[in-house]
């Protein structure tokens, strides 16, 4: 009995419709592929835009891109709430047009909202507000890179925002008060953008391409593929190097002082 090919370590760029879930769009090309098929981070079933999508080996990469920055176009409806802060949830107009269309920048603090996926005492958020819960939310810190107002009309207002990994963009447009994120659509995670066509396949090579690169000899790339460290110094230490041989990568490296002990070996 001949035993399935493995699927090859891919990335794929999804262009996520909106009302579709980023499990939905995981199942379909798990059932399309098959092997193994993760994903490096969700989009809300109302927005739109990139979903990274991981295949086979490359979903052991999925740790290094959750905490890339994210860039979205969110256009708020001014003068109007939300009970989620998107059209999901019950609307009320109220008619007052926020004076001043800034968004906050830097450092700030942010409550998690209840349609969230964070766990609060064991469960997901989200359900516990599907059943009427209401809980005190945790905070977390995040940092707002830019949030420039490309275009208003007096009834929506449209920005586009860098942020931090964990940035809920919702509830960014929130602090405008009388506003609510009409629209969401993530443009680039990192150095990753929506793809023109879509889904765009990439290598793992242009997957962790951010990350600064030390190429290994032969002897060196035998080694790693063992798992056996190799030595680098650094003037300014990174976290996470990869490891690659002929431009082919070999293991994402923990940097260990002058030591990149291999994390993920993919070869």
């Amino acid at each position: 009995m001949s035993s399935a090919e493995p699927t090859p370590a891919r990335g794929l760029l999804v262009d996520k419709p909106a009302r579709v879930t980023s499990h939905d769009v995981v199942a379909e090309i798990r059932r399309e592929r098959g092997g193994k098929v993760g994903h490096a981070g969700t989009l809300d079933p109302f927005a739109t835009g990139l979903l990274v999508v991981l295949l086979g080996r490359a979903t052991r990469l999925q740790r290094y891109l959750l905490g890339l920055p994210k860039t979205y176009r969110a256009t708020a409806r001014l003068g109007w709430r939300s009970t989620t802060g998107d059209p999901d949830g019950e609307l009320t107009e109220t008619g007052r047009i926020p004076e001043r269309l800034e968004l906050p920048t830097g450092e700030i603090e942010q409550r998690v909202p209840m349609t969230s996926a964070v766990k609060v005492d064991g469960e997901r958020l989200y359900r516990k507000a599907h059943r009427g819960e209401a809980v005190e939310t945790p905070t977390r810190s995040v940092t707002v890179h830019r949030g420039e107002l490309i275009e208003s009309d007096g009834e929506r207002a449209t920005f586009e925002i860098e942020c931090s990994s964990g940035t809920y963009v919702r509830t960014l447009v929130e602090t405008l008060e009388d506003a609510y994120c009409e629209s969401l659509r993530r443009t680039a995670i990192g150095d990753l953008e929506v793809p023109e066509e879509s889904p765009r396949e990439v290598s793992v090579e242009e997957l962790v391409s951010f990350m600064p690169e030390r190429p290994l000899d032969a002897d060196e790339a035998v080694a790693v593929g063992h798992g056996r460290p190799v030595t680098e110094p650094f003037d300014v230490h990174p976290s996470h190097v990869r490891l690659t041989h002929n431009g082919r990568l070999i293991a994402v490296a923990r940097v260990d002082g002058e030591n990149l002990r291999p994390e993920v070996v993919l070869a």
